[in-house]
């Protein structure tokens, strides 16, 4: 099972002004066609600005902490931010963490077209995305 890291999501009250800064000051891009394929009527519609190095992505979201109550899970992605990786085998990584005895929300195909995520705590309460997109 390959786990790549993906993206860094940061969680603002100021999405624009998040855009301005990392690409202004860090020199980033923006990550085109990302919003095309958002999904925005499965418990979360804020604004993201998607902006990349080339290689890595950071993913710059509107705060939400309505976000575990509105999609029924244990896990709020859009509270504090979280790290996400890529993997080539979700369902191999879910068994994973069950074998490890790591809870997870697996949200399915809830924020992105073609993305299955699953997120979940480390030990000190940091959200990790581990997700899959459909076809790899």
């Amino acid at each position: 099972m390959k786990l790549t890291l993906h993206h860094v999501n940061l969680s603002t009250t100021n999405v624009p002004q998040m855009d301005t800064f990392y690409r202004e000051v860090l020199g980033l891009d923006m990550k085109p066609g990302r919003n095309a394929v958002r999904v925005k009527n499965e418990g979360y519609a804020g604004d993201v600005s998607f902006v990349t190095d080339g290689t890595m992505e950071i993913h710059l979201a509107e705060k939400d902490l309505g976000v575990a109550f509105r999609t029924k899970q244990a896990v709020n992605p859009l509270e504090r931010g979280h790290i996400a990786f890529r993997t080539d085998d979700i369902a191999g990584f879910k068994r994973l963490l069950d074998e490890k005895g790591v809870p997870y929300s697996d949200f399915g195909g809830w924020a992105m077209s073609g993305w299955h995520q699953i997120f979940f705590y480390d030990p000190d309460g940091n959200v990790i995305e581990v997700h899959q997109v459909d076809g790899e």
